[in-house]
């Protein structure tokens, strides 16, 4: 057996710690060093407390809406401390899991703030106000990222809050206004909304949620105006002015100049690498200009034993294509022939509806110039769907004209962040829309949907009417 190698994990988040796992379980000798929290941005102020406040605000939408099943909730009331504390013991279930599986995978925890001396050594200076020297065979850089702070709108978590902010509110605003009409102003903007707030969202594109599926974008925006949330879209925060409770907004629109008064700001728009620190010039690394560190398919940076996973290897900056980064620069360091080699990578969207992507949206098959067919089918006709009140939104496969190969799946309605996991398998296996359409999808579930946009393809879906 090989003399195990010495390997110097920077971050604790999704890349990090995956990786640092599956290198102890591969027999190596692992020090994890995390500047802040274990779980890193992800379970700790991102995707989990941001998810089950969202869980919160989506089951006082449905005792709202109950009333037509029959089912009448009086005098409900929520306790924010409440929430915020169930919200925090979440994520200390899931921090608290990180650290035992650590511990019993005898991976060393060194937290601290870490910077490279040379291309075998790090300093640590750790939170206890300690020095700690590190000499590694390989390292693995997982920093993660950080919210982008915009002229005029720094964040104090007070009046102007980062989403890591506003996920500990201490009130209900009553006048949110989000800056930043991506998928975390959305989702919290929304959250909001369900919780009590009017909510004003300002994007400085022509539509909602940028870059993604235009048909799947204008179902949330048709669900943002229904919820009566206002979305002003080509529009660009310019600074505001705070008075005593209220903060007026200046902002810029198609239209000119206009101001807009609320209680409370919240800024997201968009996170940038995190490299502060490190000291890259001592091991000849540099970032480019977006923040990211150059990595080849074994996740190596041109400095053969130091290697990057996660948001600063590059987009798109999601905690699970992070974690499968960490898992490839792992089995590389162990002298396993592996790469980072996947057809596609889900991106989920927890809005109200949800909306799931993986694959080539219909606009990148037009630039690549591709023959497609596209298939599609509606919640509306889907049993369960309609038994859950959720009939919104529709599932669209678009597949290669002629060898009929999934080339993407685009969804918006119920439960969507589950359901792509099934198109992403598809797309994945290299299988056609008929592998999906002649798979038996159990009755009645909101998979029979995906099932039968795959018959849509060719003209065949049973439960809507399509012209030949």
């Amino acid at each position: 057996m090989s003399t195990p190698r010495k390997v110097v994990v920077i971050g604790a988040g999704p890349a990090g710690y995956v990786c640092a796992i599956r290198l102890a379980q591969l027999g190596q000798q692992v020090t994890v060093v995390e500047k802040e929290f274990l779980g890193g941005c992800c379970l700790n102020v991102g995707c989990i407390p941001s998810k089950a406040m969202i869980a919160a605000g989506s089951l006082l939408h449905r005792i709202g809406a109950a009333s037509a099943m029959g089912i009448t909730a009086s005098d409900v009331k929520l306790d924010l401390a409440k929430l915020v504390e169930w919200k925090q013991s979440v994520v200390a279930k899931l921090t608290g899991g990180v650290g035992i599986l650590l511990k019993s995978h005898k991976v060393e925890v060194v937290m601290g703030s870490a910077s490279f001396v040379d291309k075998k050594t790090i300093s640590v200076k750790q939170n206890d106000g300690a020095t700690k020297t590190l000499t590694f065979d390989d390292a693995v850089i997982a920093t993660g990222s950080t919210p982008i702070e915009i002229p005029g709108f720094k964040f104090d978590e007070d009046k102007v809050w980062s989403s890591t902010g506003a996920l500990v509110p201490k009130r209900i605003p009553e006048h949110l206004v989000v800056i930043g009409g991506g998928y975390i102003g959305l989702e919290l903007g929304m959250m909001y909304r369900r919780l009590g707030s009017k909510v004003t969202v300002l994007e400085a594109t022509a539509g909602a949620l940028p870059g993604q599926e235009r048909d799947c974008v204008k179902i949330i925006e048709r669900s943002m105006k229904k919820q009566g949330i206002e979305l002003l879209t080509e529009t660009f925060a310019q600074g505001f002015t705070h008075d005593k409770k209220k903060s007026t907004v200046k902002v810029k629109t198609k239209t000119g100049e206009k101001t807009i008064e609320c209680d409370q700001i919240l800024s997201t728009v968009g996170r940038r690498p995190y490299s502060a620190g490190l000291a890259l010039e001592k091991v000849g690394l540099a970032v480019d200009a977006k923040g990211f560190l150059a990595v080849d398919k074994q996740m190596r940076t041109k400095v053969p034993n130091i290697y990057a996973a996660g948001d600063i290897a590059g987009q798109p900056m999601l905690a699970h294509k992070g974690s499968k980064e960490g898992l490839v620069a792992a089995a590389v360091i162990a002298g396993q022939k592996e790469e980072y080699d996947v057809r596609c990578v889900p991106a989920v969207i927890f809005t109200a509806p949800e909306m799931a992507s993986v694959g080539l949206t219909e606009e990148q098959c037009k630039e690549q110039k591709l023959e497609i067919k596209i298939g599609s089918f509606p919640f509306a006709a889907n049993g369960r769907a309609l038994s859950l009140m959720e009939s919104e939104g529709f599932i669209k496969i678009i597949a290669d004209a002629k060898s009929d190969l999934v080339l993407g799946v685009h969804m918006v309605g119920p439960e969507v962040t589950e359901l792509v996991a099934e198109a992403a398998l598809a797309i994945e296996m290299g299988a056609t829309s008929e592998d999906i359409a002649r798979t038996i999808h159990a009755h009645p579930t909101l998979p029979e949907a995906l099932m039968e946009a795959a018959e849509s393809v060719h003209g065949m879906a049973v439960h809507i009417f399509q012209k030949k």
